[in-house]
C-alpha cells in the first residue's frame, strides 16, 4: 500500500487512506465461531473491493484499508469513508443468520511527499481508535492537535508512578463555610501535581488518566493519607478542628478493600473518623452496586461522613438515597451561578436550589452549595436555608499553612 501511495500519477500528487474496523466483531467469533467470522470478513472485503473509490485490502483481524489515489482535498477521502461505512451497515447473511454490523474508520489525506506513506497508515490507525472511542459507526479525520493531546496524556500517565515516588503529588485546600456564622467548619482537599516541566497541574489534567490506568488506587490512598495527616496538624495547632473532605473516584468506591484501608489510615494518623468526609459523585452513587454499596455502608458505620457531590445534575432517580447512608449533599455550582442572573433562568435555578435544600433537610442531610462567587449568591443561599457554602468568594484553594491566616 505504501508503494501504491508513493506512485505519482499525473496532476496533484495527493492520496487518502481510510482504515476501517468492523465494530464488535469479536461477538461474531464468540457466538457463531471463527468459520462464520471468516465468512463475514470475506463478505466485507468483497463489498469494499466493489467501491469505486480506490484499492481495498485486508490488514488483519477485522481491519481493512482503503487507498484513494489522486485526491484533491480531504473531503475526497471523507466521502470514500462515508461510502465504505454505508456499505458495511447492510446486514450480513451467514449460516442462515442475518448479522447487523457497523464499522468505524480513521481517515487521512495528504500529499505523497508529506512524510513517509507508512506514517499516513499510523495516523489513520490513531484516527480509527478515536472513532471507536467516540461511539463507533463513524469516521474520524486525523487531527494533529488531538494526536498531540493523546501523546501528552500517554506521557503523563506513564510518569505517574515515578512522580508519586518523588513526592510530586500534593494537595490544595478550600474552606467550607457555615453560611450562618461565617466560620470554617470543613475543608475540601484538591489534588495537585507539581510537574517538574509543566508546572502545577490541576486534577482535570491527571485524575482521569489515573482512573484509566488503574493508578488511581495507590494515588488516591496517598492523597487520602496526606489530607488526614494535615487535618490532625490543624487540630494540634489549636485551630477549631474542621473536617477534611476527600474526593473518591468511582473506581476507588468499587475497590473491595476501600473501607478497611481507610480505617487503617485513620488509625495510623490518629484522626477521628467523624472528621473525615469522603465525596462521591451523584453518578457514582446512582450506579453503585455490590462492593460500592458495601463500602459506603461500612464507612458510614465507622462514622466517616459520606457526601454526594454535584447533587442535582444526574437524572431524576433518587432511589439510591434509600440504599446509601449519606450524610451530606453538595449542590452543583451550575445552579448557584444562575442566582446572579435575571428573568426566567434565575427564578428556575432558585426554585431548583430551594427544592434540593428542602429535600436534603427533610432527609436530615447537611447541604453545601458549591461555586459561590458573589455576595448576592451567598445571601440568597443563606435565605434559602443552605447550611454550608464553598467558592471563591468564601476562600480560594490554597496551601495548608495559609488556610487559617
Amino acid at each position: 500500500m505504501a508503494r501504491r501511495a508513493a506512485h505519482r500519477p499525473a496532476g496533484p500528487a495527493r492520496f487518502g487512506v481510510c482504515l476501517i474496523g468492523l465494530d464488535r466483531f469479536g461477538a461474531v467469533n464468540n457466538s457463531l465461531g471463527y468459520a462464520a467470522g471468516d465468512r463475514v470478513l470475506a463478505a466485507a472485503a468483497q463489498r469494499l473491493a466493489e467501491l469505486p473509490d480506490g484499492v481495498a485490502c485486508h490488514l488483519g483481524g477485522a481491519v481493512f484499508a482503503l487507498l484513494i489515489r489522486g485526491t484533491a482535498e480531504p473531503e475526497d477521502a471523507i466521502k470514500a469513508a462515508d461510502r465504505a461505512l454505508a456499505a458495511l451497515r447492510t446486514p450480513f447473511e451467514v449460516d442462515g443468520h442475518e448479522l447487523p454490523m457497523s464499522a468505524s474508520a480513521g481517515v487521512v489525506e495528504r500529499a505523497v511527499d508529506d512524510g513517509d506513506p507508512a506514517d499516513a497508515l499510523r495516523a489513520a490507525a490513531m484516527a480509527l481508535q478515536w472513532a471507536k472511542v467516540d461511539g463507533r459507526d463513524r469516521w474520524r479525520f486525523f487531527d494533529e492537535a488531538r494526536n498531540a493531546n493523546a501523546v501528552d496524556r500517554y506521557r503523563l500517565s506513564a510518569e505517574m508512578p515515578a512522580a508519586l515516588a518523588r513526592g510530586e503529588f500534593g494537595l490544595a485546600y478550600q474552606p467550607m463555610v457555615d453560611l450562618t456564622t461565617g466560620g470554617v467548619v470543613g475543608v475540601e482537599s484538591l489534588a495537585r501535581w507539581d510537574h517538574p516541566e509543566l508546572g502545577q497541574l490541576a486534577p482535570d489534567r491527571f485524575i482521569a488518566l489515573a482512573e484509566d490506568s488503574g493508578f488511581i488506587l495507590p494515588l488516591g490512598m496517598h492523597l487520602l493519607e496526606m489530607a488526614c495527616r494535615q487535618a490532625v496538624r490543624w487540630h494540634g495547632d489549636g485551630a477549631e478542628p474542621p473536617f477534611v473532605s476527600v474526593n473518591l473516584s468511582a473506581q476507588q468506591l468499587c475497590h473491595p478493600g476501600l473501607a478497611a484501608e481507610v480505617a487503617v489510615v485513620l488509625d495510623q494518623v490518629g484522626l477521628p473518623p467523624h472528621r473525615l468526609q469522603l465525596e462521591i459523585t451523584e453518578h457514582a452513587a446512582m450506579t453503585a452496586e455490590g462492593d460500592a454499596i458495601d463500602n459506603v455502608r461500612a464507612l458510614a458505620g465507622m462514622a466517616v461522613r459520606v457526601a454526594l457531590d454535584d447533587f442535582g445534575t444526574g437524572y431524576c432517580g433518587l432511589s439510591y438515597l434509600r440504599r446509601l447512608p449519606v450524610h451530606a449533599i453538595k449542590l452543583a455550582g451550575s445552579f448557584v451561578a444562575g442566582l446572579d442572573g435575571d428573568g426566567v433562568t434565575c427564578r428556575t435555578d432558585e426554585a431548583v436550589l430551594a427544592s434540593l435544600i428542602h429535600l436534603g433537610h427533610t432527609l436530615r442531610l447537611t447541604v453545601t452549595a458549591e461555586g459561590i462567587e458573589s455576595e448576592r449568591q451567598r445571601t440568597r443561599l443563606y435565605e434559602l436555608g443552605c447550611d454550608l457554602g464553598q467558592g471563591w468568594l468564601l476562600g480560594r484553594p490554597t496551601t495548608a499553612d495559609k488556610l487559617f491566616r
